[in-house]
């Protein structure tokens, strides 16, 4: 990427979350930072404290989190110093295509910091076939039921996080219908949870699920939007990579057939130790109990082999053990937090020892690591047990499963591929957004969580009135729009 001959015009609006926007142009992707719009005319922080903060997400990400989480799904990018004006230029040729309710925030103009990572969505290396590359985007969220003793209200031992956020959401407007995506399905490790995880995912995305084509998204969901998914131009773009199945009717592939067959590779890939190594299977160690979330539809009864476990080399494996390594839940981290506050105003120089704003070297991770099991009533045990919190946070977390067609000319070269049905696929599983949250987040985490959980048994899990029901079509629909009769004279 030349810097010095950077064009506006050559990269497109990509998406953007809370705190940054990104832009894309062939195999790459840019993430500018962003700031209230009242801080448009005068910026936040200085352009040494952009570069850093940039930085230390790179950092945190290289030293801390491939180390949890593995390597080989870790992508962590790089710091770059944009011209100022093709990022002004830039920050006018997409206000137009940002949601509104996005622009609240404005792209950072002045410190010309971003951070370069590698375009997903369209790899620049692969086979050359028939079918350009799909990429998945997922967020799966919290895979586990907290256990831990500073749990106050019992019904967080039963029913997930993200059921429960769902209510809420939809109780306060953000979406007009419940997602029937379950976490506990999809890291289960039992294919019959995953398949119907996913395919719930499929029938209302909302913002955990996108699907890419080429570098273009062609399956997602608007916030607040009424409209059902469009599940037939999601089936005429996976139809190509699926011709060759088996259920046909009068040569014509079924569109349950082919809906079946991609969530089959998806699950196919979370379940791959994503391009390296043998691992072996673990089983679900939380119990049974614990192992299903009380608000899933997943009906227990239609398991038919049992919890089969998660393979320990695993992108979901590594996933779900880290997310595990926060064992105090908010509730028991918030005192601990209350702790390192009163500690750093009494002695605000210890900031720069305890490392709260970085720098997130192997210095760092050594002291997570070290981090006594019990609570010994120090500081820096607060510290690791919050920063730890930071960097596992259950929510925001995104997978990447990059899937490729393998052609018949390359399939017996191939090492790494999936055959549930031929054609076969290549895939590639990286993991996203691992930015360290701030120190100062946690008083707003516990806020959230009091909140959803008081909406949750105030309704009794309930959906409010008003509210749409979930899509119960949409898979419906594909199979009546495969039940077609054929009359042959006789």
């Amino acid at each position: 990427m030349e810097l010095d001959k950077m064009d506006e015009n050559d990269w497109k609006y990509h998406g953007e979350g809370n705190k940054s926007l990104v832009v894309s142009h062939l195999s790459r992707v840019l993430r500018l930072l962003k700031y209230p719009a009242e801080d448009s005319e005068n910026p936040p922080q200085t352009v040494e404290q952009a570069f850093r903060q940039i930085q230390n997400i790179v950092d945190f990400s290289s030293n801390v989190m491939s180390s949890l989480l593995g390597e080989k799904f870790i992508h962590s990018g790089e710091v770059v110093k944009l011209p100022l004006e093709f990022v002004r230029q830039l920050s006018i040729k997409v206000q137009h295509q940002r949601p509104a309710w996005r622009c609240e925030k404005v792209m950072d103009i002045y410190s010309g910091c971003a951070l370069c990572l590698p375009n997903l969505t369209s790899p620049a290396l692969h086979q050359p076939t028939h079918t350009p590359p799909l990429c998945i985007e997922i967020k799966p969220k919290c895979g586990f039921l907290p256990s831990s003793k500073h749990v106050s209200k019992d019904i967080k031992t039963k029913v997930c996080r993200f059921c429960m956020h769902q209510h809420y959401k939809v109780a306060g407007g953000k979406w007009k219908r419940r997602s029937l995506y379950c976490p506990l399905d999809l890291f289960s490790g039992n294919r019959q949870r995953m398949h119907f995880a996913i395919r719930h995912l499929i029938e209302e995305p909302q913002n955990n699920l996108k699907i890419f084509k080429g570098g273009q998204c062609i399956y997602s969901s608007k916030e607040g939007s009424d409209d059902a998914m469009d599940l037939t131009s999601l089936l005429h773009h996976l139809r190509p990579y699926f011709q060759h199945g088996n259920i046909r009717i009068n040569s014509h592939m079924t569109s349950k057939a082919v809906l079946n067959d991609f969530i089959q590779v998806l699950v196919n890939a979370l379940l791959s130790g994503g391009g390296g190594g043998d691992g072996g299977v673990v089983t679900d160690r939380q119990g049974e109990g614990r192992s299903f979330c009380e608000a899933s539809v997943f009906n227990k009864e239609r398991i038919r082999h049992g919890s089969q476990g998660l393979p320990s080399d695993s992108v979901l494996f590594r996933t779900l053990q880290t997310q595990m390594l926060d064992t105090l839940d908010i509730e028991g981290l918030y005192p601990l937090f209350r702790r390192v506050e009163q500690h750093l105003q009494d002695f605000p120089k210890e900031r720069t020892r305890l490392q709260m704003d970085g720098p997130y070297n192997e210095a760092f991770l050594e002291k997570l690591q070290k981090c006594p099991t019990e609570d010994d009533g120090s500081v820096e045990y607060a510290v690791a047990k919050v920063r730890l919190r930071a960097g596992t946070s259950r929510q925001v977390l995104c997978m990447m499963i990059e899937v490729f067609q393998i052609s018949a000319d390359c399939l017996l070269d191939s090492e790494d591929f999936l055959s549930s049905r031929p054609p076969a696929f290549s895939y590639s599983v990286s993991i996203l957004d691992l930015d360290p949250k701030p120190f100062d987040s946690i008083p707003r985490q516990l806020r959230l969580d009091q909140k959803i959980v008081s909406c949750y048994l105030r309704t009794g899990g309930a959906l409010p009135k008003g509210s749409m029901p979930p899509h119960s079509g949409i898979f419906a629909a594909a199979e009546r729009e495969d039940c077609t009769l054929l009359f042959h004279p006789v």
